[in-house]
């Protein structure tokens, strides 16, 4: 199967994921997110599950934030 192929097929899904505010790249760090609230909810300071995951993931701390920032935003509703 193409490229082409599979966004054809899915066109419509990813139209609405887009129009909602979803990325494609949002994919790579839904692990990240979840360690992230599971190291929270454990007992760890945010500062340092920051830390810990931008080592991990090798990202910034500033592109952690970034993202948890994102993933905790709404989604756009007026786009359905």
């Amino acid at each position: 199967m193409t490229v082409f192929e599979i966004l054809k097929f899915n066109r419509e899904l990813l139209d609405r994921l887009r129009l909602m505010g979803v990325r494609l790249d949002d994919t790579r760090y839904i692990d990240l997110f979840s360690e992230f609230c599971d190291m929270v909810n454990s007992g760890d300071k945010v500062s340092y599950a920051v830390a810990v995951l931008a080592d991990r993931y090798r990202v910034s701390e500033r592109k952690v934030y970034s993202l948890l920032r994102h993933f905790r935003t709404d989604c756009n509703h007026d786009a359905l």
